[in-house]
């Protein structure tokens, strides 16, 4: 992984040592070091030092950009036996406006600025020359050397900010759009399993017990068809097995659009097909459900009616109430003598039940009485 903070010091020593290597260059080739004497070389290594001090950590830029203006402003006084004017970080002191203004907050950077605009004009001032008795040259340089850096440090600060949020809701944007493709394929995926349970077990547990009833019914002996019977017997509850395995991994809600209330005669006529005696009975006056609803109530109906054929016997008494209300959907069958309770048996089927109420803010009861089991669930709807 690239060193980031590695290359920023780097690239500061770098800044640093060229502020260094052309203030000091220029300030010899400029000010009578033979004159001034130490004077000289005190602004010589004043140069140096807060040039180099453009190195150290961007927390200290405050500071820096401060020692920049007192040298700006002390120079000309140091130097006022010599002629011309000339300082020791001429170029330092842009480089120190543009690191206080990009890397301090606010308040600070301002106070820094505010320093280096007075250090400026200081050394304006105290250099004498035609610079001193005009004040649109003084608003130049003070403009050039110490206003113009610190308000593209700034500008720098804001653009880099601004690209951060740019990269940041791109990446929200992005997460969003991988999270809603995640919800369309747990959406299809839900589908998947509702229909394999819904539909594809209802089949399958018709076909078992039509093959167990048929070679119940056949001669004692081990005959070719007792053989293949059982064979579909065994093949259906295989095929029950595979598909709660399948099951686990993609029951969730459904969305997709699925048969509702008005194909509930072909349901209960497959019903009676596999041989489980059903009645279907409708009171009160039917009425135009959401799509969802209508939905839950056949897969319900289809549910408790597969559960019957596998674990109950008939005659099965489906009933369907539109009040105003609220539609209430009972289920009712016999229980097989003998057999464990029909709860047990139905557990899975009655905890996706119990889901699709539950989505729809309605109510379940279920449970055994006397001889017969019962489902009941009733949603409210909007009174009309």
């Amino acid at each position: 992984m690239h060193d980031i903070s590695g290359s920023l010091r780097r690239q500061s020593l770098l800044v640093a040592l060229v502020c260094v290597v052309c203030d000091a260059a220029l300030f010899g080739l400029r000010a009578p070091l033979a004159e001034a004497g130490w004077r000289a070389w005190a602004v010589l290594l004043g140069g140096v030092a807060v040039n180099a001090a453009l190195a150290g950590p961007a927390r200290y830029s405050g500071w820096v950009a401060l020692a920049h203006a007192v040298l700006f402003a002390g120079a000309p006084l140091l130097l006022c036996t010599c002629s011309g004017y000339v300082v020791g970080n001429n170029s330092g002191i842009l480089i120190a406006g543009y690191r206080a203004g990009a890397w301090l907050r606010p308040k600070p950077a301002v106070l820094a600025l505010f320093a280096l605009l007075a250090g400026v004009v200081a050394g304006c001032v105290e250099g004498g020359g035609r610079t001193a008795s005009d004040w649109r040259l003084i608003a130049i340089s003070v403009s050039v050397s110490g206003l113009l850096p610190w308000l593209v440090g700034r500008y720098t600060t804001a653009r880099r900010a601004y690209i951060a949020d740019l990269e940041r809701a791109a990446d929200e944007r992005r997460q969003h759009e991988e999270e809603a493709v995640k919800r369309a394929v747990l959406e299809e995926r839900t589908t998947i399993a509702r229909d394999l349970h819904d539909v594809i077990s209802h089949h399958v547990s018709a076909i078992g017990v039509h093959a167990g009833a048929a070679r119940l019914g056949l001669p004692d002996g081990d005959g070719p068809v007792r053989r293949s019977l059982g064979a579909v017997e065994s093949a259906s509850r295989s095929a029950m097995a595979d598909l709660r395995r399948l099951l686990d991994l993609l029951h969730a809600q459904p969305h997709a659009e699925q048969p509702g209330l008005d194909n509930l005669d072909e349901l209960v006529e497959t019903v009676r097909a596999a041989g489980l005696p059903t009645r279907l009975t409708l009171r009160g006056e039917p009425r135009e459900l959401p799509g969802s609803l209508d939905v839950a109530l056949y897969r319900i109906a289809q549910e408790a009616l597969t559960n019957a054929l596998r674990h109950g016997e008939g005659p099965v008494e489906v009933e369907l109430n539109h009040g105003r209300t609220e539609v209430v959907l009972t289920v009712t069958n016999g229980l097989r003598p003998g057999r464990a309770p029909q709860k047990e048996h139905a557990h899975r089927g009655l905890a996706g039940i119990r889901q699709r109420v539950t989505l729809f803010g309605g109510q379940v009861s279920y449970g055994e009485t006397g001889e017969h089991w019962q489902l009941r669930t009733t949603f409210p709807v909007e009174s009309t």
